[in-house]
């Protein structure tokens, strides 16, 4: 696990997978093949590999090795070997094959040796208010010991990549990405990790109260038909508040969702069933939702849905729960969604989802 680290860093090295880990099994923090991390030593960076799970750091080999610094200068060169990284694999060291992370490219440029990426329930659906730029501030004046800043929402690679490099200079400890996540980053593992609990408790937000899902009435809707209840009593969420349903309906929240669940959810009208509700859509040549959402019951999910998907739909669950009743929302532009269902890197990441989830 800790090829081509030297033998006084091998601790550090195995907190750090240590500290994956824990953020990787955190729902709230991070969800399926979402997030990455990394650590840099000796002008090499360890970085996540694309398509991982965090939850498998230290039992898989997920970590990818590159080197940091003609990284760094092809992404300020415009370079576009910036975006995948694969150039700059240390191949002799990477036992596993994989390709890095496509958000590897920030990660090199950010100094600290410790960085830590991770779709935080919280600071998503802070981010994703019109006017987060308030809110994130107000809620991180509680820590005013850290340095912080905000980035625009741009794709993840080298979009978003050319933004944190714009402020990587100033060693911010955390960034928080519109419509996206959260960037932790620290010289030491244990800073990181500190770091992460008291951001985590500062941009706690409350959650809105919903019903119980009914999964009795839910099986019924979903008889015969390519979809299932969901399993994950978390997930259920979506489907039993109304404001709940409105946020969720209304547009795409951050890039994961787009990637695993689609630009659309559907909503079932009283007593239809999923059969129904899809043979209405395949009538008008429309394609069927991965999620639908029976209001005051529950959740359906489609059965093709990789076990990735499926812990998106909690994500999804969670970060609608946290967004204020009849708060102004900031929603992926239909170009932006087009430019995540359209990029290789994604339909790489999907793909091993589909592996992974046919091997299971």
């Amino acid at each position: 696990m800790a090829s081509g680290i030297r033998a006084e860093d091998i601790p550090a090295f195995d907190a750090f997978l240590g500290l994956s880990r824990e953020i990787g099994s955190d729902v709230l923090k991070t969800q399926g093949a979402g997030g990455n991390t990394s650590f840099k030593r000796d002008g090499m960076m360890w970085v996540k590999a694309s398509g991982t799970w965090l939850a498998h750091a230290g039992e898989r080999d997920i970590m990818v090795p590159v080197t940091v610094a003609p990284l760094v200068a092809a992404l300020r060169a415009g370079d576009p070997s910036a975006e995948k990284a694969t150039d700059f694999i240390v191949s002799a060291l990477n036992a596993s094959g994989l390709r890095p992370s496509i958000e590897t490219s920030f990660h090199a440029a950010l100094p600290q040796a410790v960085v830590a990426h991770y779709h935080c329930v919280n600071a998503i659906a802070l981010s994703v208010l019109e006017n987060r730029e308030a809110v994130i501030a107000g809620h991180m004046a509680k820590l005013p010991d850290l340095t912080w800043a905000t980035i625009p929402y741009r794709r993840p690679g080298t979009p978003l990549a050319y933004e944190i490099d714009r402020v990587a200079d100033n060693r911010p400890d955390v960034l928080i990405l519109y419509n996206h996540g959260i960037i932790v980053a620290g010289e030491t593992v244990e800073e990181v990790r500190e770091r992460i609990a008291r951001v985590t408790a500062a941009l706690s937000v409350d959650e809105r109260a919903a019903a119980q899902a009914d999964l009795v009435a839910l099986q019924a809707l979903a008889d015969g038909s390519d979809f299932h209840v969901a399993e994950d009593a978390g997930s259920h969420k979506t489907a039993l508040s109304q404001a709940n349903v409105t946020v969720a309906t209304r547009g795409s929240l951050y890039p994961d969702h787009v990637i695993f669940l689609g630009t659309e959810i559907g909503v079932l009208d009283d007593g239809e069933t999923a059969n129904a509700y899809g043979e209405a859509r395949r009538s008008r040549d429309l394609p069927v939702p991965k999620i639908l959402l029976a209001p005051g019951r529950g959740v359906l999910l489609a059965n093709e849905l990789t076990a990735g998907g499926r812990v998106m739909a909690r994500c999804l669950a969670e970060v609608v729960s946290r967004i204020p009743d009849g708060a102004s929302v900031a929603y992926l532009s239909p170009d932006q969604e087009h430019e995540l269902t359209h990029w290789e890197a994604e339909q790489y990441r999907q793909a091993l989802d589909r592996k992974a989830s046919k091997q299971a």
